[in-house]
């Protein structure tokens, strides 16, 4: 989720409005905090001193100087970053995972203060960058098994894999189906998250990893849960054919709730509650 260099600056006048948004959110956070009512109050649900440092967490009092400090801005549009943050508005204390770590980490962070988020990375010089910064936040690294020039034959081959059918529908250790990512740290296997980010890893350049993994992972993670509800699935990037392919594939249509700028929300239901597959018995 790091800014690379093949993309292009922002000219002063679009950087400086872009700022200017990042401090609004902010401060509509924090009214939120010092005048909602107790039980609508985004940063703290129980009663508190009305101080500022008792009403607001380190992350995000760290996020509030960060955003209002640095030139650097988030990957995301403001559009983009205000349908995310809707959903957390409403779950949030939940489960928050993201693949990449970048300039948007702290915020996104700040936004779910009152539960866990967890970034997954696949440059470890970067985590350790960003963590350097930033040592609140939860950050860990992750390998990939797949190349972006991969993600034709993968999408072919998939389905000549038992392992990676929807009836199997695990990734831990599940060395058979390349899609699956069996590497990661075990809390991502062993909670259920409500809500999942898809921004990373790179997928601009053959070589790089490419989001065929993580899209197919997040999509099983999402089939598996047993809590009520739906996991909401964010994917960034579908201006671009594998994501958006992978997307159709995976994360299905029909669960499409919004699509603004390059950004796709989904909510998936889990598979005990879909009464009927496709034709096939895959995903879609």
């Amino acid at each position: 989720m790091k800014n690379n260099n093949h993309t292009p600056l922002l000219p002063e006048r679009r950087l400086f409005i872009f700022l200017t948004i990042i401090a609004i959110i902010a401060s509509i956070l924090l009214i939120f905090t010092f005048i909602g009512p107790d039980n609508n109050k985004f940063f703290c649900t129980q009663k508190t001193e009305n101080t500022f440092t008792t009403m607001t967490s380190p992350i995000q009092l760290k996020a509030l100087l960060h955003y209002a400090t640095s030139r650097i801005t988030p990957q995301q549009s403001f559009q983009e970053i205000t349908v995310s943050f809707d959903v957390l508005n409403k779950i949030s204390p939940c489960n928050f995972l993201v693949f990449g770590l970048g300039h948007d980490s702290m915020m996104w962070a700040a936004f779910n203060s009152r539960g866990r988020t967890l970034f997954l990375e696949e440059d470890p010089t970067w985590v350790q960058t960003v963590l350097k910064k930033a040592p609140e936040l939860n950050a860990e690294v992750v390998k990939y098994r797949t190349q972006l020039s991969e993600a034709d034959e993968l999408m072919k081959s998939y389905k000549l894999e038992p392992e990676c059918s929807p009836s199997k529908s695990y990734i831990k250790g599940n060395d058979k189906c390349r899609l699956a990512l069996t590497s990661l740290p075990d809390e991502v296997y062993d909670k259920e998250w409500d809500m999942i980010m898809i921004d990373a890893p790179r997928g601009y350049f053959a070589e790089a990893p490419g989001r065929m993994a993580a899209i197919y992972s997040a999509t099983v993670m999402a089939r598996n849960r047993k809590k009520s509800g739906v996991t909401h699935v964010f994917l960034h990037d579908v201006n671009r054919r594998v994501e958006k392919e992978y997307a159709n594939e995976f994360l299905c249509k029909k669960y499409l709730k919004h699509s603004v700028g390059r950004l796709w929300h989904f909510e998936i239901p889990p598979a005990s509650n879909v009464t009927s597959e496709s034709d096939g018995g895959w995903f879609c």
